[in-house]
């Protein structure tokens, strides 16, 4: 019978070679992982551990951005009054993954690289723009989120590659973010539809900059610049909101199953980016 080894290394460069090994899986959080091991759905070669690397936890503040550590947990995301201010659809995001006790141990990272087209963080993640830091055996390189899932359980990741951080940009005085989601029951379930929105207003009230995502309605949680375009120039008004809807709308490639039709999750995707928007767009200091 193969056996599972478990590493934990304290340098990026020992993750990256543990990495290279066949079969090996980074471990973040585990939540994810270690489900699917027991269950017999993974059969990792090596586990590697990477909460003992300094980089990938803890939050900070650079260049008037934010970089968190890849697997920062869910809750110590959530304890950071200067990222939950700036980002705050971030975070709801982020909080919305599994349990408190989950919240524990749950990642970013891990979310993200489970590649679940559900992931609650990944749409507000793509939304922010946030960035992927990624070590590996070529050294560190960057990539937007919405190019790390390819596939449900995919991702574009190297063998040997994993993450290391994620920066969100620095945000303008007037900017902010939200995420929503539709889930059949009142929590720890998994999103019928989810949609990110951060907005950027000028003096006026005026939209200057539009990011929209989807989640749950594709193989891959969706960037829609043109949902996003459909709001910049506006105040958000009735007829922005109305070229928003029909724009997410018309980015949806769900699935039917027992969560939701395809006509379903459709509407709803146009509905929940209206909310978002409205959010995003009062929690910017505009008037909605």
């Amino acid at each position: 019978m193969s056996q599972t080894e478990y590493v934990a290394p304290s340098t990026v460069e020992d993750a990256v070679k543990a990495l290279e090994t066949a079969g090996a899986r980074a471990m973040g959080g585990g939540t994810d992982l270690l489900v699917q091991f027991r269950s017999g759905r993974a059969k990792p070669s090596v586990i590697v551990d990477l909460k003992r690397i300094a980089e990938t936890i803890g939050v900070r503040q650079e260049g008037g951005g934010f970089v968190i550590g890849a697997a920062t947990s869910g809750a110590a995301l959530g304890e950071h009054a200067a990222l939950a201010k700036a980002w705050p659809g971030v975070i709801e995001a982020a909080n919305l993954i599994g349990s408190t006790q989950v919240q524990g141990r749950a990642s970013l990272a891990g979310n993200l690289c489970n590649a679940s087209p559900a992931a609650d963080s990944v749409p507000a993640m793509i939304a922010a723009r946030a960035v992927c830091v990624i070590a590996g055996p070529d050294g560190r390189r960057e990539a937007p989120v919405e190019t790390i899932p390819v596939a449900p359980g995919k991702t574009s990741l190297k063998p040997g590659e994993f993450i290391v951080e994620f920066k969100l940009p620095p945000r303008p005085a007037r900017a902010s973010d939200a995420y929503l989601r539709l889930i059949p029951r009142t929590e720890m379930d998994i999103a019928v539809v989810g949609a990110g929105v951060s907005l950027t207003l000028d003096a006026a009230g005026v939209i200057t900059e539009a990011d929209v995502a989807l989640g749950a309605v594709a193989p891959t949680a969706l960037l829609v610049p043109e949902a996003g375009a459909a709001l910049v120039g506006s105040k958000l008004d009735e007829a922005a909101l109305a070229r928003l809807d029909a724009a997410a709308q018309a980015a949806c490639k769900p699935i039917s199953d027992k969560r939701g039709t395809t006509e379903y999750r459709t509407k709803i995707a146009g509905v929940l980016a209206r909310r978002a928007a409205q959010i995003a767009y009062q929690r910017a200091g505009g008037q909605a």
